[in-house]
């Protein structure tokens, strides 16, 4: 892992909108939906999106989560909460994820997602805490195993379709890696290795999971699933542990979702998320988003690393 890339602020990324900042209007038919008047708001800052997100706390002592982005101002985040919502609307309960209470979808997209008691994982991520949000991922893929009928979700080979071009843009503004034109080669056949019929998060990260005191886990943030084979999720989240110093190529083994998968359909897989990465870590930073593309960067490098590490590459 390269030492010139440190790791983002994990729980300080976002930028993000506070209770007092959204309209008169919009906080009184949130307060409408609680039933109770809004006492005090703690903004949850992980992520890497400007839209509102809090815990809220009422008057009578209940407490909610609450997302919200304008459809004028911030039109991709309220497009992406509108997806969420619907994702949110169609789950089956035995999917550990916190459930829809209410929406709104008019000048302002809002969702009132139920509160539970839980934290977000210790980054760097430590292996007992690693190994419940592998758990958490099987148990989303049992779930959601097949995908359920009222799902029209893409195939993880049609949402990704352009990722294994971006290896060009990475072969000329990355020459001190190694191997760079059989990292695209694997990169290239990623879509005759992924297919499958689980529901795929594709955003299992850290700051998407929260884990209880009493060993619940729950996985949030259900924006841009798709169509593909179980195991995806788990390899993505292993870029993570690498990044932090954990043994992934141990927890891969031992996850039941990758313990049988073959090592050459895991680094078509790396291969693919460590062009995207770091393709898009060269983007414009989003003034809304600081962090975003450092974050890329260090997951992309991660990615490579634990990649070559993998293939014997010097």
């Amino acid at each position: 892992m390269s030492d010139q890339i440190a790791p983002v602020p994990h729980g300080r990324t976002a930028r993000r909108l506070s209770w007092q900042h959204l309209p008169p209007e919009l906080r009184a038919a949130v307060e409408r939906q609680l039933g109770s008047p809004v006492a005090e708001a703690a903004s949850q800052d992980a992520g890497f999106t400007p839209g509102f997100a809090s815990v809220l706390t009422c008057a009578d002592g209940s407490r909610h989560f609450v997302k919200a982005a304008s459809t004028a101002a911030q039109r991709p985040f309220a497009d992406a909460y509108r997806e969420e919502g619907r994702r949110l609307a169609s789950l089956d309960p035995s999917v550990p994820a916190p459930a829809l209470r209410w929406r709104i979808d008019e000048d302002w997209v809002v969702l009132g997602i139920e509160y539970v008691d839980g934290r977000a994982p210790r980054r760097p991520w430590v292996a007992e805490e690693l190994q419940r949000a592998l758990g958490l991922l099987e148990t989303c893929a049992e779930a959601l195993t097949p995908v359920p009928e009222r799902w029209r979700l893409a195939t993880v080979a049609e949402e990704l379709a352009g990722w294994p071009a971006h290896w060009g843009r990475v072969r000329r503004t990355r020459t001190d890696l190694p191997h760079l034109d059989e990292a695209a080669e694997l990169a290239a056949g990623f879509a005759e290795v992924t297919a499958g019929d689980t529901v795929v998060h594709t955003e299992a990260r850290g700051d998407n999971m929260l884990l209880g005191e009493r060993g619940q886990a729950w996985l949030c943030d259900w924006n841009f699933p798709v169509r593909g084979a179980a195991w995806i999720d788990p390899v993505w989240l292993l870029v993570e542990a690498y990044g932090d110093g954990l043994d992934a190529d141990a927890h891969l083994a031992g996850c039941p979702l990758t313990a049988d998968v073959p090592a050459e359909h895991v680094d078509r897989v790396l291969a693919l998320l460590a062009g995207y990465l770091l393709k898009s870590a060269d983007d414009r930073v989003p003034p809304a988003s600081p962090h975003l593309r450092r974050h890329q960067a260090w997951l992309g490098e991660a990615a490579f690393d634990w990649l070559a590490a993998r293939r014997g590459w010097a």
